[in-house]
């Protein structure tokens, strides 16, 4: 459910408005550092393999990067500077 979601999320903000897109990815974000605790924790208990765990870490390290990219990103195309000089 939570990896469905974290998709369902970054095709959501695909498609969104500039202005909408930030909080999207911030509900993404905290979906995805979900997904990464419930990743770890089936690797803690044993039930992924340590090589299994750690291609998928490498995967979620890159993806992550992805999001945060994406974050930083949005803030400054909204942020109050850029938008005065769209304004103007």
């Amino acid at each position: 459910m939570i990896f469905t979601d974290c998709l369902a999320l970054t095709l959501q903000a695909k498609y969104q408005t500039r202005e909408q897109k930030p909080v999207t990815i911030e509900k993404l974000s905290t979906a995805f550092d979900l997904l990464k605790f419930f990743i770890q924790l089936l690797w803690e208990i044993g039930a992924l393999e340590e090589k299994q765990f750690l291609l998928l870490s490498q995967h979620l390290i890159e993806i992550g990067k992805m999001i945060g990219g994406w974050q930083q990103s949005m803030l400054k195309k909204n942020s109050p500077d850029t938008m005065q000089g769209r304004q103007s």
